[in-house]
């Protein structure tokens, strides 16, 4: 009975994009490799937890206890037909710990997001054959995170491999609303979703010198896994009064393995890294309305410098700036139309005056997504806090 008008506005703080599949997937570093394009397959962990790479925690320094803590704000404009609006937020994205558990091994732990859901699209429906126009809002909400342990052996001076399990978790909810004025009479529609499973991905890197530079090169694997998903459907009042419910048949929701590799050069002063990545989702799950699952693939690279200083008597790194790129094509493509995303990233990180503290600001410019074929592009700033605690533990002292 009811006919879906012309959208009106698009008011989400996140993306439209972000209402397809699972959501955004969370492509971007929010450590100190945000600056040079969130590059670093190939960086070893030796000043800093690096989960780019599994292996990297195999150069942590002995004796040494790591906390990290990263926070994100983004500012967005959305441009298409008709439409010119502006949103923007702030959300955590890293909480991590790491240290050297022997002279071979290394361990990581930290919760991330994976995935976000975070949209919302205003529009007028119609009573079929009449001018009657119903408010209508279609919102979602919600994201997978990932929790995960990593651990890394150093098997050799120059080499080290390593494995980092996680357990990816979240809800999604999916919420369309005829008249949303907020009176008792408003009806709900709600969809919701829990995913939840266990993904591995495996690592190596190697680094050998030649001259006054080190060469480092790095791979990973992540496997594939298939999402369990729990569903349930609810159609309510505004009061809650729910009018049906039905807890659908658990289904699953495949993503795909992914191969990364990188490069990384450096002197001590000036590091140059570049990665690739490639995530194969053509065909893993079914098509479904405008949208079709494509491969994607993830360009970035960077360069680095680095401010030497000394501190008691020992050369440690001082104030760091960066700059750097980054090329992506996302899994999806809507109307036959790639979304394609870029960014501009620069970046510094400064110690406290005891050197245990870094201080690390990250920026990045870009644009994602067409306004061609009724879709939206996006100019977005992401600005990144990034707080990296460095302090000696499991020392034991000699008596004389």
């Amino acid at each position: 009975m009811l006919a879906a008008g012309q959208v009106q506005a698009q008011k989400g703080v996140n993306s439209l994009y972000s209402s397809y599949g699972i959501g955004d997937l969370e492509e971007r570093d929010y450590s100190r490799n945000f600056g040079v394009g969130s590059s670093g397959i190939a960086r070893g962990s030796s000043s800093f937890l690096n989960e780019l790479n599994p292996a990297s925690y195999g150069r942590l320094p002995m004796e040494t206890f790591f906390f990290e803590a990263s926070l994100a704000a983004k500012s967005l404009q959305y441009n298409g037909t008709n439409l010119n609006q502006n949103a923007g937020d702030i959300n955590f994205k890293r909480f991590a710990i790491g240290f050297k558990a022997s002279k071979m091994w290394g361990i990581g732990v930290g919760l991330m997001p994976y995935s976000r859901v975070d949209y919302k699209l205003l529009n007028t429906r119609y009573v079929e054959g009449t001018n009657q126009g119903t408010r209508n809002a279609i919102e979602g909400t919600g994201g997978l995170n990932r929790l995960y342990f990593s651990n890394a052996l150093q098997l050799t001076k120059n080499f080290s491999v390593g494995l980092s399990s996680a357990l990816l978790f979240g809800p999604i909810s999916r919420v369309d609303s005829l008249g949303s004025t907020g009176a008792a009479t408003d009806v709900y529609a709600e969809q919701k979703q829990f995913m939840h499973n266990f993904n591995f991905t495996t690592g190596m890197q190697y680094a050998g010198k030649l001259g006054q530079w080190v060469i480092g090169a790095g791979a990973t694997y992540r496997f594939e896994t298939k999402l369990t998903t729990q569903e349930d459907f609810y159609i309510r009042f505004t009061d809650e009064t729910v009018l049906f419910e039905e807890k659908l048949k658990s289904k699953n929701f495949t993503l795909p393995e992914q191969i990364g590799g990188g490069l990384s050069l450096t002197n001590g002063h000036i590091t140059w890294l570049a990665d690739y990545r490639r995530q194969n989702w053509k065909g893993v799950n079914k098509d479904v309305g405008d949208y079709t699952f494509v491969n994607s693939n993830r360009y970035s690279g960077g360069m680095e410098y680095t401010f030497q200083k000394f501190q008691y008597n020992k050369q440690v790194e001082g104030l760091i700036v960066q700059a750097g790129i980054n090329y992506h094509t996302a899994y999806m493509q809507i109307k036959n139309e790639p979304v394609r995303d870029f960014g501009v990233t620069v970046g510094a990180s400064l110690p406290s005056r005891t050197g245990h503290l870094r201080y690390y600001l990250g920026l990045e410019a870009g644009q994602r997504g067409t306004s061609s074929k009724g879709l939206i592009q996006e100019n977005f700033v992401n600005v990144v806090l990034h707080l990296s605690l460095r302090d000696n533990w499991f020392y034991k002292l000699k008596e004389l």
